[in-house]
């Protein structure tokens, strides 16, 4: 299967897509004196995207429950925002919008109508405390916020905030909040008149919300555009590839996504502007319910399921346990945490010839996908992230030299392309740690064997929980803040669901007793939720260490395991 899915895989067909004249044919040219190779067809901004979607105003652009809500009126309702944020505001291109809530049908409103103004959006993590919610405002320098309920009660004690908007609350809004249907008047009349050029910032988007300095990673419209681009060309190369393997090919059907990524994600981002980019409905879940999915594939007849493994692996169980209600489901796409090989087999075998798993490799600072993996090439090379997708070069370098590794050597992978950040808001010194020369040192260790790209290991001390980036070094200083806590360390341990769990291991002060229900609860106090370990291991001992002191942490992990 392997041999054949390598003779006829996306290779070959993505380099005749990309070719000079072909469907998505790529140029070389230079972005702040780095040469690259990018898009020449359009769009080339967001507010492009927007304005070329081939969706007709019948079409339904978002789901939520039973809330449907038409393109023709989505539109509307862009333009009365983006009048109200320019005329009614005065803000200005590159001014920024923060964005606090779950996924409900008013993200995408307040998306697009900051793009089509030249406005720059700031997604804010909804899992957040107040304080972490309140010092990524002030540090963006945000002019308004749009949030929902529950934000807008996270952030009631602070007080020196721009005017927020609050959507779907009941009751009268709290001083200095006014409430979404006051501001928002839908219009048939133009967009504000701006001109937005593809390097202009589209996104700031925090990486972590720790105590310290955030890092908000700067995207601009190219970056987002090129994202959408190569989403689009993988999908048409991997169509093209299977009919020429002789394997059938469903007739096109009306686009429909389920987005079980949070929109405050870059690969939520990526189902949002996919979508309009294809014209597609778009189903929204405030949190994850497999009932309601099952529903929402079923009876809006939904095409595309995206989201991290744990909840991807439930749209399997439903794929393989529901076949009439999901016979739409023609692709399970997952990233954001590891994805167990097993369950990509699972679709190669018990989906053959319904639906095929993609998946996506990337970062927040690569405006998601650098590596694709997708369809029979996936099925063949499960434990692989994939290849480079199209304008983006891959080199893997020694962690300590920066020298280049050759092939099957593992080394720091380092990108270069298109849709690679601007850089860190406001954070100059960070933004030199990781670009050089244009290339990005993503901290992960990985090689390249027949050029497939494998992840052996993350250099960033972060676990990857469910989707949700947990720093180590964070986790272990609110630990040691703790009473009774002598020594801590944490690491990443598997879960069958989350890909990852978060795993304490700690030394209590001689005489405390210790109580893990009322650490966690201390802990939840002052770290977002996805942050506190699920696992606690009190330790008689001290922790291992290295002659200088280091923390040993691949023993504990081995100590874990057994």
């Amino acid at each position: 299967m392997a041999d054949h899915a390598d003779e006829v895989g996306l290779g070959p067909v993505l380099a005749e897509l990309t070719a000079p004249g072909g469907e998505f044919a790529m140029v070389s040219t230079t972005v702040d004196g780095v040469a690259m190779r990018v898009h020449e067809r359009g769009p080339h901004t967001l507010r492009e995207l927007y304005l070329s979607s081939p969706a007709p105003d019948d079409r339904v652009a978002t789901v939520y429950g039973h809330e449907r809500t038409s393109y023709a009126e989505h539109r509307r309702l862009v333009a009365g925002l983006a009048t109200w944020l320019v005329d009614g505001q005065g803000l200005a291109p590159g001014d920024r919008v923060a964005v606090a809530m779950r996924n409900v049908p008013e993200w995408p409103v307040a998306f697009w109508a900051a793009m089509v103004a030249g406005l720059v959006v700031v997604p804010l993590n909804a899992w957040w405390t107040g304080d972490q919610l309140a010092g990524a405002i002030s540090h963006a320098q945000a002019r308004v916020v749009i949030a929902d309920p529950e934000r807008v009660g996270a952030l009631r004690d602070h007080h020196d905030l721009p005017p927020v908007v609050r959507v779907r609350g009941e009751g009268p809004t709290p001083p200095g909040v006014r409430s979404w249907d006051d501001v928002l008047r839908p219009s048939d009349g133009p967009l504000p008149a701006v001109d937005v050029t593809p390097d202009d910032p589209a996104t700031i988007i925090y990486t972590s919300g720790t105590t310290g300095a955030p890092k908000g990673v700067v995207a601009t419209h190219r970056n987002h555009v090129t994202n959408a681009l190569n989403v689009a060309c993988l999908g048409r190369a991997n169509h093209l590839a299977a009919a020429r393997r002789g394997e059938p090919v469903p007739a096109p059907a009306r686009p429909g996504t389920l987005l079980a990524y949070p929109m405050f994600h870059i690969a939520g981002l990526n189902g949002l502007y996919g979508a309009v980019l294809s014209g597609a409905t778009l189903a929204l879940l405030h949190h994850w319910d497999p009932d309601e999915a099952l529903r929402l594939i079923a009876t809006e007849q939904l095409t595309n399921a995206s989201g991290v493994p744990s909840v991807l692996r439930d749209v399997v169980e439903l794929a393989v346990e529901h076949p009439q209600e999901t016979a739409s489901l023609t692709r399970i796409a997952m990233g954001g945490a590891p994805i167990p090989p097993s369950l990509v087999r699972r679709v190669a075998t018990e989906l053959a010839g319904r639906a095929s798993a993609a998946n996506g490799y990337g970062a927040t600072e690569t405006t998601s996908a650098v590596c694709a993996n997708t369809g029979a090439d996936y099925a063949a090379h499960p434990d692989s992230v994939g290849r480079p997708v199209p304008g983006t070069e891959l080199r893997v370098v020694d962690p300590a030299t920066g020298d280049e590794v050759g092939e099957g050597t593992v080394g720091e992978l380092c990108f270069r392309g298109p849709q690679i950040m601007r850089g860190y808001w406001r954070n100059p010194e960070a933004t030199a740690a990781v670009l050089r020369d244009g290339w990005l040192h993503s901290g992960d260790l990985g090689l390249v064997r027949d050029g497939w790209v494998y992840v052996v290991d993350r250099a960033k001390d972060v676990v990857v929980r469910g989707g949700e980036n947990v720093f180590c070094g964070e986790v272990e200083a609110a630990l040691l803040a703790q009473p009774g806590v002598l020594e801590a360390a944490v690491v990443g341990v598997p879960h069958p669901r989350l890909g990852e769990d978060v795993a304490a291991v700690l030394v209590a002060e001689p005489g405390a007793a210790p109580d893990t229900p009322a650490l966690q609860d201390a802990l939840a106090a002052v770290l977002p939720g996805f942050a506190v370990p699920g696992t606690v291991i009190w330790r008689g001992e001290p922790l291992p260490r290295t002659a200088t002191g280091k923390i040993l942490k691949d023993t504990l992990r081995r100590e874990l395991a057994g």
